[in-house]
């Protein structure tokens, strides 16, 4: 590790990171929001997953202040997060094969929605399952992952395929295999994670790009405002019963 604090170079890391997404992710990233914008201008339903730490990214932008309404979250119980105990499990439930079917047949996704998957290693049976049977559902699928793993690890899935591969459109979030960003000679193990920032970024990127493409073409996008500005409430409630066949968080 060269000069600085540890705060400044976790700094310089991330926003290094952020800079190569911005510039070479570009392309996928206004194909992406373009697809979401397409999902509601037809009528379709937005559904985004991750599991683990990867799922702090879909639920970002699920009921969210200044983001889309009809983005909803599709929950995996025990997957969704570190609240279950043990909060091992929930790594373990990523490898088990039939567990993304089940859950695509229980889920509310039909053809014409589009599904965001999430998923830093791409590599698990969960992910692979959930973007090639959402694909033969008719879902469009967009991958958020690191391509890196796919050339770096071999996958936990039977096909021997990673997320990347059944996506219509991937989002590369750069993230080094091992996702930690610094070393200290004091310390034996790599530290510092980058891929909650970097990641949380390509989604909040993708979705204002929804919500601009949604406005020029005169679709007013269904944004939700604060409940904690004045008016906040109202506007809320006015977007939600204008869609809420579309909205299953209320539910």
């Amino acid at each position: 590790m060269s000069d600085g604090t540890p705060a400044d170079l976790f700094f310089d890391a991330a926003i290094g990171l952020l800079q190569r997404v911005r510039e070479e992710e570009a392309e996928a990233i206004s194909a992406a929001g373009t697809l979401l914008a397409d999902t509601v201008a037809a009528g379709g339903r937005l559904f985004a997953f991750g599991a683990g730490h990867s799922s702090l990214a879909a639920q970002d932008v699920v009921y969210r202040a200044g983001g889309l309404a009809l983005m909803n979250l599709l929950a995996v119980p025990g997957v969704v997060g570190v609240d279950v105990i043990p909060a091992t499990l929930g790594s373990a439930l990523e490898r088990v094969d039939g567990l993304a079917s089940a859950v695509l047949d229980t889920s509310p996704l039909r053809a014409g929605d589009t599904l965001v998957i999430i998923s830093l290693s791409g590599r698990n049976a969960l992910p692979v399952e959930m973007a090639l049977n959402a694909r033969a559902l008719g879902v469009r699928v967009v991958g958020v992952t690191s391509v890196a793993y796919a050339t770096e690890t071999s996958s936990r899935h039977s096909s021997g395929t990673f997320l990347r591969d059944h996506c219509d459109i991937v989002l590369d979030s750069k993230i080094a295999v091992g996702d930690a960003e610094l070393t200290l000679d004091t310390i034996p193990a790599p530290f510092a994670p980058a891929s909650t920032v970097v990641t949380s970024a390509l989604m909040q990127a993708m979705m204002a790009t929804a919500a601009a493409a949604l406005a020029d073409r005169g679709i007013e996008p269904p944004l939700l405002r604060s409940g904690n500005v004045d008016g906040g409430h109202d506007w809320n409630g006015r977007v939600m019963t204008e869609y809420g066949d579309r909205i299953f968080y209320r539910h």
